[in-house]
């Protein structure tokens, strides 16, 4: 099997390591690696020596050794070949270098093959005011598929249509989404100077009407909520709920402490699951629900800037199962480029969670095995069914063909 090939075995690569990407396959023993696809062996890189460049700020300075030109693909263990596949691929599908629109909220609606999201604030590329609200657009997968077709053995980025929607003011500021969730998309909103944070429904459809399912922790005023998923087995509704709202002038001061709820649709129960993070944001389960992954991007804070020594790292839990109380937290990953933030997790039960440089990729017991390198933040990524991982990255949106899919993450 492709993913059986030891570290030592890629040693042999070294002639190669160095090279520019090339359309050809590379082989060692029957080994095929994929084009676009750089090897980083941490044993080449475990020592830098005197004189040597240590990188000074995680945010802005990536680790790319080969000084390979983005988009590629890091592989750091032979794991991350199951993950590719023979022939993968990822390129840039939807430019608009004047605004932020691709932000955050993707959620994939299998019915109509669209991926719905949302921008950052409203306005132009840099805009500093987040006292408006931002929007949400869709791309259509049936599109994205026909315009790769039609490029053949091309690799070159595309630029489809990003169909921009006209949403109920009663959504402000969605910064997560997920599901389906009974045939609906469940939009998690950090709320406004004037609007509380809540948890919403979406039609998917024309007119896109939206249902607020709670805006309130027994009235008091969540944070900003942040980002969330449906749990496998029970069906709730998890949130996060970090102070992004306070920290980027949208939202007053902290009234509640950065927590993790649980939202019962069916009895309208909200409950905290855990309040040991600093800011909680991107959250994934594995597939049978006993493991939670949570991203704290403690280490960005907003107007207040960055401090490297709190928290870029994703904590997993265990899943009480009759609570569903997040328990033993232990450090799963921490991020070597800016912070984690939207977590996805593939059939392999692989984590994916987007970073400072792209997607980063850790098997189950949280060893880096690759990396979808783009050279710039990502803030969220979701699949858009098996083959297709759709990364947004601020005035971006890439795909990645590759062979992994994502776990169900709708309701039925």
């Amino acid at each position: 099997m492709l993913w059986q090939l030891s570290l030592a075995a890629l040693a042999g690569f070294a002639a190669w390591r160095w090279s520019s990407l090339q359309d050809a396959t590379f082989t060692l023993d029957g080994i095929t690696v994929p084009p676009q696809t750089v090897i980083v062996d941490p044993l080449m890189f475990n020592v830098i020596g005197e004189g040597g460049h240590y990188r000074q700020d995680s945010f802005t300075e990536f680790f790319n050794p080969t000084n390979t030109a983005p988009p590629f693909f890091q592989l750091f263990h032979p794991e991350f070949l199951r993950v590719l596949g023979d022939r993968p691929s990822i390129r840039s599908i939807a430019s608009r270098p004047e605004t932020i629109f691709a932000h955050e909220a993707p959620v994939w609606f299998p019915e109509t093959d669209e991926v719905f999201f949302g921008s950052h604030c409203y306005g132009p590329k840099g805009w500093r005011d987040c006292s408006g609200n931002n929007f949400i657009s869709i791309i259509s997968m049936r599109e994205v598929k026909d315009s790769v077709r039609a490029s053949g053995s091309s690799i070159a980025s595309l630029n489809v249509t990003v169909a921009k929607l006209d949403t109920p003011v009663v959504r402000q500021k969605t910064w997560g989404a997920t599901g389906p969730y009974k045939s609906s998309l469940i939009l998690i909103n950090s709320g406004n100077v004037d609007r509380p944070s809540s948890l919403a429904l979406m039609n998917p459809a024309p007119p896109y009407n939206v249902t607020v399912l709670f805006d309130n922790f027994y009235g008091r005023e969540f944070n900003s909520l942040n980002d969330g998923k449906i749990h496998p087995t029970s069906h709730k509704i998890f949130i996060t709920d970090p102070t992004y709202g306070f920290h980027q002038h949208f939202r007053e001061p902290p009234m509640v402490h950065n927590q993790v709820y649980r939202f019962d649709p069916d009895t309208g129960n909200v409950r905290v699951v855990s309040d040991e993070l600093v800011r909680p944001n991107g959250l994934a389960f594995s597939a049978d629900g006993k493991t939670a992954y949570v991203a704290d991007t403690g280490a960005a804070i907003g107007f207040l800037g960055r401090n490297q020594t709190l928290p870029a790292t994703i904590y997993e839990f265990d899943v009480n199962p009759k609570t569903q109380v997040f328990e033993h937290r232990r450090v799963f990953a921490y991020i070597d480029a800016g912070v984690p933030d939207g977590i996805q997790v593939d059939k392999f039960g692989n984590v994916y969670s987007s970073c400072g440089d792209g997607v980063h990729v850790w098997n189950r017991y949280g060893i880096l095995i690759g990396k979808f390198f783009i050279g710039k933040v990502s803030c969220n990524l979701v699949f858009a069914g098996d083959r297709n991982l759709v990364i947004l990255a601020g005035d971006q949106v890439f795909l990645a063909e590759i062979a992994a899919g994502g776990i169900n993450l709708a309701y039925p």
